[in-house]
């Protein structure tokens, strides 16, 4: 029988068929002898082996049972959630899970617009560069841009949620693609600025010292009005549901909100830079 050769450099999806195949020859088995032991049919192991089929998380499930992997750091599930996560960030996506049930949403941005108030271009863009400097595939850069939607999507219900966002003055002033998609953000921005279930504020350079964080944060607040708090390393996500040290970032937040620019003056630095990038 001719085996097809599989390339696991090709995508995720790739790496998972070629890796379930490298460890059932490890076993000594075909796929019908592991048919019976996943409870799927060889055919269909055949199909994620190839990549023809892509995996889900039954599957996976059985296929740690099937080779004894449960309870391990290197599991079939993992990779399987790598691959519908689009290599997001540890413990994004149990943020997301909560952000999208919660009653008030403050958030606080340095560097790019953040994900709720980006236009599907704007973040395009932004992934774009991350395929082009090789820290993301393309199918991560699309899942990515996907979920940005997915996320606004989940907001647009009523009641709707409160969402304050304080943006570093540096979301606004960095360039991200053509003059167009700057102006269509800058757009979106001034909408969100007039919806009645919103606050915008600009956090200026000039604060200084004052600003009391340096790095991106969010705070929830969930329909019980429990409250917790999302904040990112490099390395991973951070969510904080201690009601003790949520309390104090909160309190940082709204110090933030009393040094930041209005939002009259937001919107007004908004338009200004708006007709610099025309």
């Amino acid at each position: 029988m001719n085996k097809r050769e599989l390339n696991p450099e090709a995508s995720l999806q790739a790496a998972y068929g070629a890796r379930l195949r490298s460890v059932r020859e490890a076993r000594g088995w075909t796929q019908e002898e592991l048919a019976p032991r996943m409870e799927y049919s060889a055919v269909h192991i055949s199909a994620v082996e190839t990549g023809r089929k892509p995996p889900t998380l039954p599957f996976s499930r059985s296929a740690d049972r099937a080779f004894g992997l449960v309870g391990t750091a290197d599991t079939f599930e993992r990779q399987f959630r790598e691959i519908t996560n689009g290599g997001l960030l540890e413990g994004f996506p149990e943020y997301v899970k909560h952000e999208g049930r919660a009653v008030e949403i403050r958030l606080y941005e340095v560097g790019v617009i953040p994900g709720l108030l980006q236009t599907t271009e704007y973040a395009a863009t932004r992934e774009a560069d991350e395929v082009r400097r090789e820290v993301a595939t393309p199918e991560q850069a699309e899942e990515r841009v996907t979920l940005v939607s997915r996320r606004q999507a989940k907001l647009a219900r009523t009641p709707s949620p409160m969402i304050h966002a304080v943006l570093d003055e540096s979301c606004v002033r960095r360039p991200m693609g053509s003059s167009t998609i700057m102006d269509a953000q800058f757009d979106r921005l001034l909408k969100f600025a007039e919806m009645p279930n919103t606050v915008l504020q600009i956090a200026p350079f000039a604060m200084g010292a004052r600003r009391p964080f340096t790095l991106p944060v969010t705070v929830l607040t969930m329909p019980d009005r429990s409250i917790m708090s999302y904040a990112e390393s490099a390395q991973r996500g951070h969510l904080e549901r201690e009601t003790t040290s949520v309390a104090n970032i909160l309190t940082s937040y709204h110090q933030l909100t009393a040094e930041a620019l209005s939002q009259a003056a937001s919107v007004a630095m908004i338009e200004q830079l708006r007709k610099g990038f025309q």
